[in-house]
């Protein structure tokens, strides 16, 4: 079968860099990206953003096709945008970069307002929700390494959760914005940092297992 091809040489749906479709790509979700800021979800539309981003309608919804599509692909965007981790050497110096990186995207009004707008999506659309659980798993993902470093230093206890660790450093700060009117600044994300870190010490993230005297035996269960 034949494979057509785009007037620039590429295959169509392809991101070549530096080709039509790549920057057909960044163009869209650019403007998807503004109006969500700007407006929210309610009023992102596939035939606005085309306009905004110079790009034909029709090429907008063959590729994209609905506005959860569109938001997918701007969340898979984002997270491959996202700064790599910062490796310091020390759990604390580790979890203060990642918590100051999840602060400065937050306090950016143009970012923060892109969040709050997907979060809120998200509590009543399920694909755009499966596309920001999987937003935040990339970028978990990404941080863990820091927590089982940790571990292999003997900071912090075996068995300990990295992605609970990475979660519970961005938790507060999330709570702060969709919460309070209150700024996000550098003190706060220095204060989840360390109580995370301090958590982690404890041992709060390692899973606990149930003893067994704590689960009721088969005979137990079927005398009762």
């Amino acid at each position: 079968m034949e494979v057509p091809i785009d007037s620039d040489g590429s295959v169509p749906g392809t991101l070549r860099p530096g080709g039509r479709t790549a920057r057909v790509r960044t163009a869209v979700l650019r403007a998807a990206g503004d109006t969500l800021a700007e407006h929210g979800f309610a009023q992102l539309d596939l035939a606005d953003v085309a306009r905004r981003a110079d790009v034909g309608k029709t090429t907008v919804y063959r590729r994209w096709g609905t506005v959860a599509g569109l938001v997918a692909d701007l969340l898979t965007d984002m997270a491959e945008q996202s700064l790599p981790r910062t490796e310091t050497g020390s759990l604390l110096g580790d979890l203060e970069a990642n918590a100051e990186l999840v602060r400065r995207a937050l306090a950016d009004p143009r970012q923060g307002a892109l969040f709050k707008a997907v979060i809120a999506a998200a509590t009543t659309d399920p694909r755009t929700a499966a596309s920001l659980h999987r937003f935040y798993e990339v970028r978990v993902a990404e941080w863990a390494p820091c927590v089982q470093q940790a571990v292999a230093r003997g900071e912090i206890p075996e068995g300990t959760d990295p992605h609970e660790v990475i979660r519970a450093v961005s938790a507060p700060l999330y709570y702060r914005l969709l919460t309070t009117a209150a700024p996000l600044d550098s003190d706060t994300a220095r204060r989840a940092a360390r109580g995370a870190a301090e958590a982690a010490r404890a041992g709060v993230y390692v899973p606990s297992v149930p003893s067994v005297d704590s689960v009721p035996s088969v005979a137990a269960s079927a005398e009762e």
